[in-house]
This record gives structure tokens, sequence and C-alpha cells, in this order.
């Protein structure tokens, strides 16, 4: 069944090719900036279904004006750029791409750890600026990993990955906060769950891998790192909104905790002069968790897998809404 479909980015070849392959008609927004809601709905509107992620704002007004379309399917494993419930009330279902991104977002929320906690980043700068100097015994000190306590918030798939990887490198104890527990987890990792104030108390390293929701924007704020270790390191590679910048900033400087690792910010893409990128113990990157060879294609191939089997078939195999489907 050949359809029309809005690609919004020119995303890895291998899920295009596929698509191609099923005959399917793609337009794919070839510039390198993502498209203003305006254009966006401008495209979809002569189109059957769109390949999108999180940059493309997926909200009430949009769908409301593309209540046509057939099926959208994300390039991404969240999701919260879409509103999900108002398409479910459309009919419209939702695909996504979880899984296959867990190992490269570990990786990197496990090298945050290392880069803040040997102050890489900063220490890098100092040779750019000329200022290497002689040897100095006292001087930009860092701190070992070693049997420290990781607090995961969040034990899903990417936070048991990253949980094993502190725990087979630096022999970790692993604590962690859940909605539900995770017996699996606890049995794999040896981990004990904690309530959030626990967690937040009782850890060297507080990694976030939850997903954006009412319940989890801005619960990190000024009160939660206030009750975390002065020389605690807080990660974050799931969501810029789950914490409050300028909270962080203020437990930075007032040395509430001791460093920050960030894949995530708020907003996206963050200023230039945040004052974040020039501390001693931060390191941020542009939202890069998902972005290997390996990772970023099996995102393609699964996005497109999930147009694929939905008009072959009318099943999608990752999908957020499935209820649609059920009607």
């Amino acid at each position: 069944m050949k359809k029309k479909i809005l690609v919004t980015r020119q995303y890895p070849p291998a899920g295009i090719r596929l698509l191609e392959k099923e005959n399917h008609v793609l337009t794919i927004w070839d510039k390198s900036r993502s498209m203003t809601q305006d254009e966006l709905i401008r495209a979809s509107l002569d189109h059957d279904a769109i390949l999108c992620t999180l940059t493309d704002r997926i909200d009430a007004r949009f769908l409301d004006q593309c209540r046509h379309l057939e099926m959208i399917s994300q390039f991404a494993v969240g999701f919260d750029n879409i509103d999900v419930k108002h398409a479910t009330q459309l009919g419209i279902p939702v695909g996504h791409t979880p899984g296959v991104l867990t190992r490269a977002t570990a990786d990197l929320a496990f090298g945050l750890m290392i880069a803040v906690a040997r102050k890489m980043i900063f220490n890098h700068k100092t040779i750019l600026r000329g200022e290497w100097g002689s040897f100095n015994p006292t001087g930009h000190l860092g701190v070992e990993l070693k049997g420290k306590r990781l607090g995961v918030f969040g034990l899903g798939r990417i936070g048991i990955e990253t949980a094993l990887l502190c725990k087979k490198a630096y022999d970790m104890d692993v604590i962690y906060c859940n909605r539900t527990g995770n017996p699996d987890a606890e049995a794999l990792l040896d981990a004990k769950p904690v309530d959030f104030d626990t967690l937040l108390a009782k850890s060297d390293i507080v990694s976030v891998h939850c997903v954006l929701s009412p319940q989890t924007e801005g619960v990190f704020d000024l009160k939660a790192f206030k009750k975390m270790k002065p020389t605690a390191i807080f990660i974050n590679t799931a969501r810029g909104g789950i914490h409050r910048e300028t909270d962080l900033i203020q437990a930075l400087e007032q040395g509430l905790i001791w460093g920050a690792g960030l894949d995530v910010t708020d907003p996206e893409p963050m200023s230039a002069d945040n004052p974040l990128l020039d501390m001693e113990t931060v390191c941020v990157l542009p939202h890069v968790g998902s972005a290997t060879v390996e990772a970023r294609s099996a995102m393609s191939v699964l996005a497109a897998t999930n147009l694929i089997e939905f008009y072959k078939n009318g099943t999608i195999p990752h999908i957020v809404n499935p209820e649609v489907i059920k009607k």
C-alpha cells in the first residue's frame, strides 16, 4: 500500500531505504534546521503519515489541523513533544523507538560521571587558554569513583545498563527510586529501592533516567539539591525539564553539590553564555546520548518498521497508545 510520508529530518539511510523498498512516497526535509510548526503543518496536510523527532512540536494545535494523519512515527524513545492524549482522542497511533539506544545513552551517562569527577572539560579548556603551566600538586583535583554509591532515578533499561557499568567498573553500591519496584533489577544489581529523599541523601552520584512527566518535571529543584551531599555529582541524560536549571546553577555556586554532568538542558539548545559552561566541575553536552552510528541506524530502522507494519498488517511493533489500534 503506497503512502505519502513526510520525513522531518535527514534520518540515517537504513530506515529510509526500507520505506523506499515498500514504494512509499517520501518527502524529506533537507534543511539543517527544524521546521517551524507552521511549516510542519503545511507540509503534513499533503501526507498520510509523518516520521518526526523530538524537535517537532506535535501539540493539540498541530493535531487539530492535521487530524487526517493515519500515523505518527517518532524517531526517539521519548515522546514528550507529542500530545499523545490528544492524538489518541483523534484516533492517531503513535510509534516510537525504545531499546536500541540503551547502551549508547548509558555509555554517555557513565562517561559524564568520569568527566565531571576528573574535571576533564575544564582542564581541557586550560590548555586552549594557554594555562597548562608547571606541575601543581594541589591544582584542579578531581575525585575517584571507586566504591561510591550510585542513586538511579528511574531504573528502566537505560538506568539498569548505567548501573551495570558503574558496578562492574567501580564496584558501586546501587540504590534506586521508581514509581514501582523492579525485583529483577534488584537481583541483577543487588540494588535497594528507596524513597526520593533517601536517594538524595545517601547517593554520591544521582543519575536521572526517568521520563519527563507532570510528576517528574522540575523534581530536581533547589529543595532537592539541598538534600544531596555537598560531595555529590548530579547526572541527567533523560530530559532537561526534570531539573530546574537556575536551581542547579545556584546549588553548584553555593556548594550544595559538587558537580553536574548534563546531556540535556532546559531550554535546548543552551545559551552559550550559560554559567554552567564555565564551571570547573560541570560537563555539558548537546543532547547526544543516542549519537552513535549503531544506535541512530537502529532507531531509523525501528521508526520505519513501525510505519511499514502499520500499513501492511495494521499493527505497530513499538506503539505508545495501543488503545487506538484496539479500536
